[in-house]
């Protein structure tokens, strides 16, 4: 049996001389533009410090806390990161925890409002009042 044809293994010899080389000039142009614009994805409005595009709120707050404690008083976030990451960030909560379980205490509160609404309907009937459409 044969190792497959000449076109085969020229092929493959030029595959492995592709991955020998590297990238391209173009492909690494590409990525450095593309590394330079994740990099500067999130900047201070007052120092000018950049941050990744994966930078999370909590620790853009940290960079307040740190960097400038006036705005941390103040609670203006936005001087700082004027494209609204913070905005609605508790430094309190930085997991957003507390918000998931006040927001699910808040749909049981609704039960409880629909509890209240039959006692008033049946506090109408015993009025004497009808229940239903005319």
């Amino acid at each position: 049996m044969g190792k497959g044809s000449n076109v085969q293994k020229a092929q493959q010899a030029r595959e492995r001389n592709m991955k020998k080389m590297g990238k391209s000039d173009e492909e690494r142009k590409e990525a450095l533009a593309k590394a330079k614009k994740d990099a500067a994805a999130k900047m201070c409005a007052l120092c000018r410090q950049t941050f990744m595009v994966n930078a999370r709120p909590p620790l853009l707050y940290q960079h307040i806390v740190a960097k400038h404690p006036d705005i941390l008083e103040s609670k203006e976030y936005s001087q700082c990161f004027p494209s609204g990451e913070l905005d609605g960030f508790d430094p309190n909560d930085p997991k957003g925890e507390k918000a998931a379980a006040a927001a699910k205490n808040g749909g049981g509160a609704k039960k409880t409002t629909k509890k209240n609404n039959n006692a008033d309907l049946d506090a109408l009937l015993d009025a004497g009042l009808k229940k239903g459409k005319k």
